[in-house]
């Protein structure tokens, strides 16, 4: 009924339909007991990885699949349908594994990829300081040469998926006389000599996604963790970043489709003046704008995905557009179906109260909507000189 065709390959309708079976029986069931409970989504991460979806974004030749940049859009925008903390939780290990898939050497990918694609081990990305997160140039975690091994010193910031991931991989400074280019790329373990974790953190959403900071005390790591080569950490995070975001865009697409579906079905059951509230012009009005946004959220969101699959390198602007716009959607649209709800749409019994809460992160994490803009606006003016 009026759907567009993205036209999707049969292996996409495949990726599609099992993301949208794990969401019905996987996610929905308990995602308000897991958001009360601020309790990880072990059970999820099980069916994720029986379902070979960790595989997605590692490469064949790693015990992957070797899905692109489209694929893994299109089960993010499904599963985040359910829940984005569970889905953040997923796409976690993706950010954190892109490091690697990107920078790694030949050995460090047959080392950590195989375990990842089988959803045996999780992976994070440490970035974010107390005094840098969108001036990422600003870290001050250090790693120094000593003989055979790097030795790291500093801590990391609401890290997701911290203490629960194996696997991290941690931008430090090599040589702060450089600035940005004197970052480089770790590897990480849990259980390395000197690394710890900090409380779990309490949020006003994404409660079912653990959120951690990360300490680093005379950290010990042996020379071949670095990814890539030394002073090149500030390139790995940002084109890491890169691909990442088109991703968080489809989370807020699903996201915005679940809040739309609830406020539809409620305008359609809630009677007032003897007639269902959807049959008034300011319910229809608001439900019009918000379907129009969503389409084009997930109309640019597949676009700019497919454009990446191309081969694409010079993607940071679309990139930036591909979550801006669908987050800031997300957060409206949230709002929105809040609003239709009315009172219903304020209590915790009714999903869209969870929904906007955890909507609001879309826009922070993964690079605040503002910085977004100052990329996009940066990229207009060296385009037009």
């Amino acid at each position: 009924m009026g759907k567009v065709n993205y036209f999707l390959t049969e292996e996409q309708k495949m990726i599609k339909e099992l993301a949208q079976q794990i969401t019905r029986e996987k996610i929905i069931p308990i995602r308000a007991e897991l958001d009360e409970k601020e309790e990880f989504p072990w059970s999820v991460m099980e069916a994720l990885s029986q379902a070979d979806l960790f595989a997605l974004f590692v490469p064949e030749e790693y015990g992957g699949i070797g899905g692109g940049c489209m694929d893994i859009c299109i089960a993010l925008e499904e599963l985040a349908y359910g829940c984005i903390a569970i889905t953040t939780t997923y796409a976690a290990t993706a950010l954190g594994s892109y490091p690697i898939l990107l920078y790694g050497t030949e050995e460090q990918k047959k080392h950590y990829l195989p375990h990842i694609a089988t959803g045996e081990k999780l992976a994070a990305f440490g970035l974010t300081e107390v005094t840098a997160g969108s001036d990422a140039a600003a870290i001050k975690t250090t790693a120094v040469e000593d003989g055979d091994s790097w030795v790291i010193n500093g801590s990391k910031q609401w890290i997701t998926t911290g203490g629960e991931a194996d696997v991290y991989t941690i931008i430090a400074m090599t040589d702060r006389h450089k600035g940005p280019r004197g970052a480089s790329a770790f590897i990480v373990e849990k259980g390395d000599e000197g690394f710890s974790f900090g409380k779990k953190e309490k949020k006003m959403g994404l409660r079912a996604s653990t959120t951690r900071e990360l300490f680093f005390t005379n950290c010990r790591i042996p020379r071949d963790r670095l990814l890539g080569r030394r002073g090149l950490g500030f390139i790995i995070a940002m084109r890491t970043l890169d691909l990442a975001r088109p991703g968080i865009g489809a989370m807020g697409v699903g996201l915005s489709q679940a809040a739309l579906d609830e406020a539809v079905r409620h305008a359609r059951q809630r009677y007032q003046f003897g007639q269902a509230i959807i049959s008034f012009q300011a319910i229809q009005h608001m439900l019009a704008d918000m379907a129009t946004q969503i389409e084009a959220s997930r109309a640019l969101v597949y676009a700019i995905a497919r454009t990446i699959d191309t081969g694409e390198k010079d993607i940071q602007k679309l990139s930036a557009m591909a979550k801006l716009f669908p987050t800031d959607t997300a957060m409206k649209v949230t709002v929105d179906a809040v609003q239709i709800l009315g009172g219903y749409g304020y209590m915790k019994d009714y999903p869209v109260e969870k929904m906007m809460r955890d909507a609001k992160v879309l826009q922070i994490y993964e690079g605040t909507n503002q910085i977004l803009r100052n990329i996009i606006g940066q990229y207009l003016n060296k385009e037009y000189s």
